[in-house]
C-alpha cells in the first residue's frame, strides 16, 4: 500500500477532515492514550464522504463497504490529525478512494476505502424494516 501518490479524477478535489485527538478516540497502550485504529477508520470515512459529495445527486448518500488500511504510526492524545481521501475510480455506484492520514509529526495511516452511492429513501426504508425485525426478536 505504499504505492504512488493518488491522482484524483479530473475536476474532483480530495476530501479532507481535521481532528484533534480526544480521549474518546484513544486506546490505552504502553502507558499512553493513543489514537485507536477504529477512530482512524472513522476519520478516513469522513474524508471520503467529503470527497464524493460533489458526485451525489439530491436524495443520495453513500455507505462504506470496504476499508483496507495500514495504521503504521502511533498518535497520542491531543495531537492534530488530518485525513485526506482522493477519488481514484468510479464504477456505477461504487466509488474508490485512496486515503492518507497524517498527524502533526508524520504519516500515520494509508490505504483504500470504497463507498457505494445509495438513494436516501430506499436506504431509509431498508433500515426501517431492519429496525422492525430487531424489535421483533427482542434486540
Amino acid at each position: 500500500m505504499t504505492g504512488p501518490q493518488a491522482v484524483p479524477l479530473a475536476g474532483l478535489e480530495p476530501g479532507t477532515v481535521e481532528h484533534r485527538v480526544a480521549a474518546a478516540d484513544c486506546v490505552h497502550r504502553g502507558g499512553h492514550d493513543v489514537l485507536g485504529t477504529p477512530s482512524v477508520v472513522r476519520l478516513l470515512e469522513e474524508a471520503a464522504t467529503v470527497a464524493i459529495e460533489p458526485l451525489l445527486a439530491p436524495g443520495q448518500t453513500s455507505v462504506g463497504s470496504t476499508v483496507d488500511i495500514a495504521h503504521i504510526r502511533p498518535t497520542v492524545l491531543g495531537q492534530r490529525v488530518t485525513a485526506t481521501a482522493t477519488v481514484v475510480e468510479i464504477d456505477r455506484r461504487r466509488i474508490v478512494t485512496v486515503v492518507d492520514v497524517v498527524d502533526d509529526v508524520e504519516r500515520i495511516a494509508h490505504g483504500r476505502h470504497e463507498r457505494f452511492v445509495v438513494d436516501d429513501e430506499d436506504f431509509g426504508a431498508r433500515l426501517a424494516r431492519r429496525t422492525g425485525r430487531v424489535t421483533e426478536v427482542g434486540g
